[in-house]
């Protein structure tokens, strides 16, 4: 680590002291080049956080997922503006793929009840979606697409592509890019996990929310996704639940964040042209989002913050973005399932440094 960035090294170990935080990955890239990459902690009992300890960062994969269909975008395989039932018959909403992508589709609660093991059953999850009326018109609000947003976007993959969202990622993301960042996870991966852990036993009702709400339905089914036995569980693990269950590393996803913020290439391997990275991250819509409960600016898979950051933050506390007018990306992935002061109080440190 750069003897500059002390602070932010400071921070860090210093919410392991005071016991806020019990295994976790930081990774920073300023000017083109990585200057933290820090881990601590311990992974599950009696094993220690390594650099290649996998943890499931929930939202914090959305991102991950809209760029595995702005990549075939970008190769003129299908349009932005698009209706998604040209590439997935039988689909129902009048949404397009643009629509999609930022959370306005009308869809942000999978529609029929369903059980934890659901998860696994992709074809189930998606035949839901493709015979369900849109909550409103979409394209005229947003409201987080919680769960559903990786099967929409994961099944226009497999619909213009041929590959899971898991394969095409793995082929055409984080293998060129050197990425450990994965949606599925094979029984090897699977070892690498952390455990992820409650900080306080109310957590999953918090984060829950009021019950029957928009935020509740949205987030709440399949059951299970704030439940220890499920999220630790191989058959969590093995699925593809794009929207929530991505499995990475923070230095993975600050090295994603900066080949984004460099225009689309990295290490000299080009993944995206400029054109496209700028249209990703520019704001698409502005407004109220109807799931949040307040207002948000979403990106082609981001949420935009007013200092012309963007990014993505996952429920439990990981985060990870990039910030043009400071010059850097961020990655903080953590197993300790809590709320986002622990980012705050990181990122604070990491400006008192620039």
């Amino acid at each position: 680590m750069r003897p500059h960035f002390g602070p932010v090294r400071d921070c860090f170990h210093d919410l392991f002291s005071a016991g806020r935080e019990t295994g976790a990955g930081l990774a920073v890239w300023y000017d083109g080049r990585p200057v933290v990459d820090l881990v601590a902690g311990a992974s599950r009992p009696g094993r220690q956080w390594a650099p290649d300890t996998l943890v499931n960062v929930y939202s914090v994969g959305k991102p991950v997922a809209a760029l595995c269909l702005l990549a075939l975008v970008d190769r003129g395989r299908l349009d932005l503006d698009d209706p998604v039932a040209d590439h997935w018959p039988g689909f129902r909403a009048p949404a397009t793929v643009r629509q999609v992508l930022s959370h306005t589709a009308g869809l942000p609660a999978f529609p029929v009840p369903r059980p934890a093991g659901a998860v696994a059953d992709w074809d189930l999850l998606c035949a839901d979606l493709a015979a369900a009326e849109p909550e409103w018109e979409p394209g005229t609000v947003s409201g987080e697409h919680a769960w559903t947003y990786g099967h929409l976007v994961g099944e226009l993959v497999r619909r213009v592509d041929g590959r899971p969202v898991g394969r095409f990622l793995a082929e055409e993301i984080a293998g060129p890019w050197r990425l450990d960042l994965a949606f599925g996870l094979g029984a090897a991966d699977q070892r690498r996990c952390a455990e992820l852990s409650y900080a306080d036993p109310g957590w999953p009702a918090r984060a829950l929310g009021e019950p029957g709400s928009l935020w509740a339905r949205a987030l709440g089914n399949p059951a299970g996704g704030l439940d220890l036995a499920v999220l630790n569980s191989p058959l969590w693990r093995g699925a593809e639940v794009p929207a929530v269950n991505l499995h990475g590393t923070a230095a993975g996803l600050a090295r994603l964040y900066a080949g984004l913020l460099a225009g689309g290439v990295l290490d000299g391997v080009r993944l995206f042209g400029p054109d496209l990275v700028t249209e990703a991250t520019r704001t698409q819509y502005d407004g109220p989002d109807l799931v949040l409960g307040r207002r948000a600016c979403w990106t082609l898979g981001m949420q935009r913050e007013p200092d012309g950051s963007w990014g993505m933050g996952g429920i439990g506390g990981s985060a990870a973005w990039a910030d043009p007018e400071r010059g850097y990306t961020f990655a903080y992935a953590t197993a300790r399932l809590a709320e986002h002061d622990r980012v705050d109080e990181l990122v604070e440190a990491l400006h008192s440094c620039l």
